[in-house]
């Protein structure tokens, strides 16, 4: 009996101190490292907006014991287009990965990138497209574990001259990123090149392009905004967008504990996609602004317009469903259920840019008569600037009427004027009444002024000029009883 219960007391306080043993081999055990690589660089916000804030995530959630080591600009070697075998063979542990930097080999993807399918938004795009993927990728990508899927923000046409019709594309060489979107201008009547990013502004010097079809990302780091005026984009649609994949090798996502598996699917899917697509709204909208307020002109075609586009297009639509029926999918479904999927999260909220940076303030100016339906041209500011000097010039009249050269003085503070206080235009035209030109005098610090009124005062002892100092008193009794003065003494001080 007593063997027996010794037995049962053992066993029962061996239970009890597992889990303690353990939690102490995890807390001594070293932390998994997986290794992410991707081909953007260290101060791209895909890099410092998304992947850093996602691996964050990760190594928090899971206390430490997951550490992801980010490698950018294709730290780890290879070649962008190599990322996704680099996943699949476990080269990197994560990758992210543009899939139609292979074209034709996942052709099903292709759905996001037809023209004038994407949203416009990047965050509706990659919500959709997360959808989807669940439901018609997982062949495709059956070779790796997906973390997610999203797309990029919207394709604009970059050029030196506006491009608000089909005929404005018409015989112009353009810059492509996606095997469709060089389809698209094909049809458009221009003529897609395709090269590697970084050799554009060489090219657009060289007038080897006239212009690219180009997200809104691209333009800082590639400076189009010197080399290029004038931007076109599209409402509610893009004309061209870019896939991308976050992918995990299958062998480093088997070999993690069941609770560190968790951490990374809890990390995964519509979460991902939103951070994504929200990165890629705010960098958009804050290169935009940044943009206009620099003097570039930004056309937006509205629905009417785009319509017209998309008409044009169609024939890249119907090309890429005869593919598909070849490849024995049925590319009608996807088309219908990309579109059903796109209007699901058409009214996701807008991201909101750091509030540490807000966003250069912008003017809408609508367009000439001949198409007020059809674009809206967004235009920095340029006018307020303007009006500032007419006001400064409406002021001058009243420094003016002072008989010396010293009245030139006032015109140097006229800047001032315009920039101490924005109310001066309205009070300009109160004040032109004849009189204040006396009241003026005392306006003007200089001292020449003053002595007029003594010579007034002298006058009266001579009888004839009698008739003189009746008119000067009233002007000289007006500069005390004239209160109203003051308000323009406010002005120029």
């Amino acid at each position: 009996m007593r063997t027996a219960r010794r037995t049962f007391l053992a066993s029962t306080l061996a239970s009890i101190a597992a889990p303690a043993v353990m939690r102490l081999a995890r807390a001594d055990a070293p932390p998994i490292t997986l290794k992410l690589h991707h081909s953007l660089s260290s101060v791209s916000s895909g890099h410092d907006k998304f992947l850093s804030p996602w691996a964050r995530n990760i190594e928090a959630e899971s206390g430490g014991r997951i550490r992801i080591d980010i490698f950018p600009s294709m730290q780890l070697g290879g070649a962008p287009a190599q990322l996704f075998d680099q996943a699949r063979d476990g080269v990197a542990d994560i990758v992210w990965a543009v899939p139609s930097r292979t074209p034709g080999r996942f052709p099903k993807i292709e759905t996001f990138e037809l023209p004038f399918v994407p949203a416009r938004r990047a965050l509706v795009s990659s919500k959709a497209l997360q959808d989807f993927a669940a439901a018609y990728l997982k062949d495709e990508f059956d070779e790796v574990h997906p973390i997610c899927f999203s797309c990029m923000d919207r394709g604009v046409v970059h050029a030196d001259a506006a491009v608000r019709t089909v005929e404005d594309i018409k015989g112009r060489k353009l810059h492509v990123q996606t095997r469709l979107a060089g389809e698209a201008m094909r049809v458009l009547g221009a003529h897609p090149v395709l090269m590697p990013s970084a050799q554009l502004p060489v090219a657009i010097t060289e007038h080897v392009v006239d212009g690219c079809v180009d997200p809104w990302h691209m333009v800082p780091p590639l400076r189009l905004n010197d080399l290029l005026k004038t931007h076109t984009e599209f409402s509610d649609s893009s004309l061209s967008s870019r896939t991308l994949v976050l992918a995990m090798n299958k062998a480093a996502y088997d070999r993690l504990p069941r609770d560190l598996k968790i951490v990374v699917d809890n990390n995964s899917g519509q979460l991902a996609a939103g951070m994504a697509g929200a990165m890629w709204d705010v960098q958009a909208g804050a290169v935009a602004d940044t943009v206009a307020e620099r003097g570039d002109v930004i056309v937006t075609l509205l629905p009417e317009a785009v319509a017209h586009w998309r008409r044009a297009t169609a024939p890249v639509v119907e090309a890429w469903l005869k593919d598909m029926k070849e490849e024995k999918a049925d590319g009608g479904r996807l088309l219908a259920s990309a579109r059903a999927l796109l209007a699901k999260y058409a009214n996701e909220p807008e991201p909101q840019p750091s509030p540490t940076a807000p966003p250069p303030k912008q003017e809408i100016v609508a367009q000439p008569a001949q198409r007020p339906q059809s674009e809206v041209t967004t235009m920095p500011k340029l006018d307020a600037p303007a009006a500032k000097p007419a006001a400064t010039t409406a002021s001058a009249p009243v420094a003016k009427p002072a008989p010396p050269a010293a009245p030139a003085a006032p015109a140097a503070p006229a800047p001032h004027m315009a920039t101490r206080t924005p109310s001066p235009p309205p009070r300009a035209p109160a004040a032109p009444p004849a009189p204040p030109t006396a009241a003026a005098e005392p306006v003007a610090k200089p001292i020449p002024p003053p002595p007029p009124p003594p010579a007034v005062a002298a006058a009266p002892p001579a009888p004839p000029p009698a008739s003189a100092p009746a008119p000067t008193l009233p002007v000289a009794k007006p500069v005390p009883a004239a209160v109203a003065p003051p308000k323009t003494l406010d002005i120029p001080l």
